[in-house]
């Protein structure tokens, strides 16, 4: 081994701990990483600014507009509720039956965190209404938006970043609907398996310690609940609440503090507060106005279900946006559009711009509030995700590593190596991130395919897979750790219905990718 290979396996080795320890923010241990790769003579100046200027990545940011457009238009909220049955002898199943294919369905092309944001308040009211378990339904509405979205260009930002890479390799990238030739048997698979399954082994309702005190408080002081998680922007992680005074700053109080499946209800006072915790507010109607539109919580429900909808018009232009950007993108790739317009390029970058604009000057999102609806962590590691796959490759680690995984499964064939590529990037995606996942799998995939002279293609399509199907534990995706807080989850509820659903998405993967993409 070179110098440069140790040092590249000690620095992933130590941004993986990092990141399983929750040391920082996913977008500075990888800006960190590259950094060092930088110093150590492995990464040109030129390469770590390169993830920045990725169409992908810029993709992924305009999209988040986008959602927030849709979102704002109020047409998601209304769409949930037109889907929920309506008559108190419902059972689980068939409002299952009802919902899960649709949410997945809206997923394929919107962000999945505002869809859970706004979909999860809502069907917990709902089964609060028609006495079912509110439990049988959170999990399985953040695993099909992963369904839903592991089935278009545009459903993942996973599915962009080894999109963007592809291109950098100097390889076809995908379309629109591609990944959706495998992506559609998944989710058909995933749906079907919580339809029968999901409502046995997910828990009844968790007992809600705060609800009483918070009740009989409401009424005397005219507050009422809310439930928010924190976001990346909080100011007081890793302060405890008597440290930040939390009272003082929002003008809450916080009754509960709900973390990895545990109610922290007991010296609150002195609990360090992190991100992704969910907390029990008691507040008054300040508080939402207040706070609901920025990027320190992502508020979950207010109890308040009289809040003013936006115009129907709106609402409808929100949607023809969103459909005319979605058959732009797709008509954009095809042959006939490319030598009609020869000098523009009609592919999906172009669309969403578009769209971001019209958006933008409609106020469908408020315009002057735009870098507030933008994910900067995410564009941060997705950019430095690039820079670590260029590491790997300069280094020489990826064809090392390509090398060793070739010599386990010499005698089974290419189709054993898509197995050994699933179940590696699949276990960095539940431990760390799903983008991060994807830039340690990447340079090892490509290695692999360029040593035995196949297509990478394969390949490339099980790293999407396998990078987005985070189902055995809340911390691989972020809209698995906002259901856990608002339906009190434990980590072992999650590996109980997620795991057989991972094992589902291995096997059809492996099985059907050669056949839609041969070596």
């Amino acid at each position: 081994m070179t110098f440069d290979i140790i040092f590249v396996l000690l620095a992933l080795a130590g941004m993986v701990a990092a990141l399983i320890f929750d040391k920082m923010r996913p977008g500075m241990i990888l800006f960190s990483v590259v950094i060092l790769f930088l110093c150590a003579g492995i990464l040109t100046p030129k390469e770590v600014l390169e993830g920045f200027s990725n169409k992908g990545m810029i993709t992924v940011a305009m999209l988040f507009l986008v959602s927030e457009g849709v979102r704002q238009s109020g047409a998601l909220g209304q769409v949930i509720k037109r889907l929920l049955p309506t008559g108190r002898k419902t059972s689980v199943l068939k409002a299952q039956v009802r919902l899960l294919p649709s949410i997945a369905a809206i997923s394929a092309f919107l962000n999945n965190t505002p869809v859970v944001v706004i979909f999860a308040p809502i069907i917990k009211h709902w089964a609060k209404k028609v006495n079912l378990p509110a439990t049988k339904f959170l999990i399985p509405l953040s695993y099909a938006t992963i369904l839903g979205g592991i089935c278009t260009l545009i459903g993942t930002s996973t599915n962009l970043v080894v999109h963007g890479m592809i291109l950098e390799s100097g390889h076809e990238g995908f379309t629109m609907f591609e990944l959706g030739k495998v992506g559609i048997f998944i989710a058909i698979a995933g749906i079907l398996y919580m339809w029968f399954f999901a409502g046995r082994l997910l828990p009844d309702s968790r007992p809600d310690p705060a609800a009483d005190e918070i009740g009989e408080e409401a009424v005397e002081e005219k507050m009422h609940r809310v439930e928010a998680v924190i976001g990346p922007r909080f100011p007081g992680i890793n302060k405890t609440l008597a440290t930040f005074d939390f009272h003082r700053k929002y003008g809450a109080t916080v009754k509960e503090i709900r973390r990895g499946g545990k109610s922290i209800t007991a010296d609150i006072d002195q609990t360090e507060l992190r991100e992704g915790d969910t907390l029990i507010l008691l507040a008054d109607s300040s508080f939402i106005p207040t706070w609901g539109d920025s990027s320190v919580f992502i508020i979950l429900t207010n109890g308040d279900e009289h809040d003013k909808l936006p115009s129907k018009r709106k609402r409808w232009f929100a949607l023809t946006l969103l459909i005319l950007m979605i058959i732009g993108a797709t008509v954009g790739e095809l042959p006939a559009t490319k030598e009609a317009f020869p000098n523009i390029r009609l592919d999906m970058f172009f669309f969403v711009a578009v769209t971001t604009v019209i958006m933008a000057w409609t106020k469908l999102f408020p315009p002057r509030k735009y870098t507030k609806y933008i994910s900067w962590d995410i564009l941060i590691t997705i950019a430095c995700a690039f820079a670590i796959s260029r590491a790997m490759e300069n280094s020489g680690f990826a064809d090392l590593t390509a090398r060793y995984i070739i010599g386990l499964a010499d005698d089974f064939g290419p189709v054993a190596l898509l197995a050994v590529i699933f179940i590696i990037t699949n276990l960095f995606t539940e431990l760390i991130t799903n983008n991060a996942a994807a830039a340690l799998a990447f340079p090892i995939a490509l290695s692999v395919a360029n040593q035995l002279g196949v297509n990478p293609t394969p390949f490339f399509v099980t790293i999407c897979m396998a990078a987005s199907a985070s189902f055995s534990t809340p911390i691989g995706y972020q809209t698995n750790l906002i259901v856990q807080g608002i339906g009190n989850y434990k980590f072992t509820d999650f590996v109980r219905v997620g795991l057989p659903l991972n094992i589902i998405v291995f096997f059809i993967s492996v099985f059907l990718i050669p056949i839609f993409w041969e070596f």
